[in-house]
């Protein structure tokens, strides 16, 4: 009877001759944990960052809060969840920039979006500033055509005042401020507005607060902050050509905000989306006596 002769040697079966005892693999230097990490952690990124762009550019971005333009609705370090599909995409919809260094921007032309939606007055909307390299988010205020104007700290929309209902008096103390200010809060209702915002006034006689007519030009939008002594916005003359040496700008304290780099009318394709909620906050309140502080905000619309 014969029998089939079986291998038993390292080699015929397969066993790394260097591996221990056991079959443990053997322990990695601190040079090969570095570089297997770093092959990791780069394969990770690699994997990740073109659905991330895409969900940034098509679907939602986020977006922190750098100053108190809008207050009260939002506050310095709120993170807010910006729509982007919800005007359309532009160049300025790429994360990074990435879309104005492909795609030259031709003045000409000022609504080049695609799946274009106009916005609604009383929208909280994010937009590249037209004359700087910064990213901004003010409520709109005035549609193509509409006749914007502010009289003694009043908001008014193709000559009819805005309605505003006063709710009470806040006192705090302002982001990088030592001293308790103490604003007018309003809430503000405007034409067309599904619903209503609240604004701040800390008086109807300070910078902007008397202002000639503006006429939004077709294709571009007017922008104001919640924060209204407190907001640079589509109301400085710097913004707008020749509007310096008029009446109403004739104050000292109007150049205290923004010099020539004022964001005058905004076109429409620098639109980059409509900021919906406050997922989450960071913002930090100074308290002091008689300051208040905001309620914590977690995943609250706008």
């Amino acid at each position: 009877m014969s029998s089939e002769t079986t291998s038993t040697s390292a080699e015929d079966s397969g066993v790394d001759k260097a591996a221990p005892a056991g079959g443990q693999e053997a322990p990695r230097t601190l040079r090969q944990r570095l570089v297997h990490e770093i092959r990791e952690t780069a394969l990770t990124v690699a994997v990740f960052l073109p659905f991330w762009l895409v969900f940034t550019t098509f679907a939602y971005e986020l977006r922190s809060i750098p100053s108190e333009s809008m207050v009260p609705a939002l506050q310095v370090g709120d993170r807010v969840a910006v729509s982007k599909f919800a005007y359309g995409y532009t160049r300025n919809s790429v994360p990074f920039g990435i879309g104005r260094w492909l795609i030259p921007d031709d003045p000409t032309r000022p609504d080049e979006r695609l799946f274009a939606r106009m916005p609604k007055r009383g929208d909280v909307a994010v937009f590249q500033h037209p004359n700087d390299n910064r990213v901004m988010i003010k409520r709109v205020v005035g549609l193509p055509g509409d006749r914007i104007q502010v009289v003694a700290g009043r908001l008014t929309v193709n000559g009819e005042p805005v309605e505003r209902e006063q709710i009470a008096q806040r006192t705090y103390i302002p982001h990088e401020e030592r001293g308790l200010w103490t604003a007018t809060e309003y809430r503000e209702t405007l034409p067309g507005e599904a619903g209503s915002h609240l604004i701040h006034e800390w008086s109807d006689d300070d910078r902007y607060d008397q202002t000639p007519i503006f006429r939004v030009p077709d294709g571009h939008l007017f922008f104001m902050g919640d924060n209204r002594d407190n907001s640079e916005d589509s109301r400085a003359p710097t913004g707008h050509p020749g509007l310096a040496a008029l009446e109403p700008y004739a104050w000292p304290n109007v150049g205290m905000f923004g010099g020539p780099k004022a964001i005058g009318y905004v076109p429409l394709d620098h639109l980059i989306g409509r900021a919906d909620t406050v997922v989450f906050t960071l913002h930090r309140c100074t308290r002091a006596p008689g300051a208040e502080c905001p309620a914590p905000r977690l995943w609250r619309g706008l």
